[in-house]
């Protein structure tokens, strides 16, 4: 399949990575959209790997309620303002605090073992490292609290 910049743009559409890293996923895939998305999917634990000994000198704090009886907070903490204010790196704090809601998680480490709730074939794990490639920066659990009224 060729590789043209349409199907460049479709894939950063669905994914969010640089168009570097779409165009390199699908000359690896070769031009096939769907390939290239487990291609970027392989490449993210080594792009967190790679960013792993980076400062974290910024973040954002999510937040959820689920009918008033619980909710959580979670610190996402990233390396720089300009990631944390991106409305997508808060979505995600978002998403991160309502899993803490919905799975009332020990610790960090349990937190990020589990299953994704929106998608239970990734674990939080998973999702951080995708984020990590995503926005390109080192991106972090710094803390989390869970409440109850029950």
């Amino acid at each position: 399949m060729e590789i043209t910049t349409d199907s460049i743009k479709e894939l950063r559409e669905m994914t969010g990575v640089s168009v570097m890293q779409c165009k390199k996923a699908l000359e690896e895939a070769g031009g096939d959209i769907t390939k290239a998305v487990d291609v970027l999917k392989k490449n993210s634990g080594a792009s967190a790997l790679k960013k792993a000994g980076r400062d974290l000198k910024a973040g954002a704090v999510g937040s959820y309620t689920h009918d008033g009886n619980i909710g959580a907070m979670v610190v996402l903490s990233c390396e720089t303002d300009f990631v944390a204010k991106n409305p997508e790196f808060a979505m995600l704090a978002r998403e991160l605090a309502m899993q803490i809601s919905a799975m009332d998680p020990e610790n960090t480490e349990s937190l990020l073992e589990q299953p994704y709730i929106k998608e239970a074939s990734k674990t939080v794990h998973n999702l951080l490292d995708e984020a990590t490639q995503k926005f390109g920066e080192r991106v972090e659990i710094s803390q989390f609290s869970r409440l109850s009224a029950r």
